[in-house]
């Protein structure tokens, strides 16, 4: 049996690296026609020269996702190079790290204009187009947004602002015939940590997430187009991350305790 991308026109922003690429190479495999956006164009056609490595169609669509009227022209160039659009996953994000005395009100606002406003208007754009196709939105969050540690509140407000969104735009778009999949990962395998809260990327920089817990990029990418196809409200995965998840849903005194240690441990004696 075919898969249902099979033709479909596909956009994800933040295509260029990580969870993004793998997204986008999958939705190849597919049989869908990918547009990526981001802001290192170079890195988009890339992508763009993998797809077609794998017989694929892809268009490169730089983009800021923080500049509304460079989403809307990016919609605009999907349309005007294939007529519709049958899927749209704001994937597009970054993370401030820090304690809360130390961050700045521009630390908030930057992580907030990617990670939230930043969806907010890929959706925004691609709803219309979505709506004549009856197709399917999606949104990447994070099991941040649900189970917390400390020096992460920026980061971790930002993806429970996700959860929230796509959960009210999955009621919103239902009579319209569109799906909003809100996807949840544990720890993948990507190049956030190698980001810098002002958005710079910096190779050099150590990832300090638990690296025995890391999924890699490709079967955590098969697991949200899934999702994706299979038209879901909300997808948690990995094993740790869907555990965290129900931890902070159901259990959030086991969630508090194990950061209130955490917090003890990263104090100066």
């Amino acid at each position: 049996m075919g898969s249902t991308f099979e033709g479909a026109s596909t956009w994800i922003t933040g295509g260029g690296s990580g969870l993004g690429r793998a997204m986008a190479l999958e939705l190849a495999r597919r049989g869908a026609r990918v547009a990526v956006s981001g802001r290192r164009g170079d890195r988009l056609q890339e992508v763009v020269e993998q797809i077609g490595a794998l017989g694929g169609e892809g268009l490169a669509v730089p983009c800021d996702c923080t500049e509304e009227e460079q989403v809307r022209d990016a919609v605009a160039a999907v349309i005007e190079a294939w007529d519709q659009l049958d899927v749209a996953i704001a994937n597009a994000g970054f993370a401030v790290g820090g304690a809360v005395e130390e961050l700045t009100a521009d630390d908030w606002r930057r992580q907030l204009d990617v990670n939230v406003v930043g969806v907010a208007m890929t959706a925004r754009y691609a709803i219309p187009h979505l709506r004549a196709t009856r197709g399917r939105l999606a949104l990447v969050g994070s099991v941040s947004g649900l189970a917390y540690v400390p020096n992460n509140s920026a980061y971790q407000a930002s993806k429970a602002a996700v959860l929230a969104l796509g959960r009210t735009l999955a009621m919103e778009l239902a009579p319209d015939g569109i799906s909003c999949t809100t996807l949840q990962p544990g720890f993948v395998r990507s190049e956030i940590a190698q980001v810098d809260n002002q958005g710079r990327f910096d190779p050099e920089r150590v990832d300090r997430r638990p690296q025995a817990l890391m999924w890699e990029t490709e079967p955590a990418a098969r697991r949200m187009i899934d999702a994706i196809e299979r038209r879901r409200v909300e997808h948690t995965f990995t094993g740790h991350g869907r555990f965290a998840a129900f931890l902070g849903r159901h259990l959030p005194w086991v969630i508090q305790l194990a950061g209130e240690r955490m917090a003890h441990q990263k104090r100066p004696s």
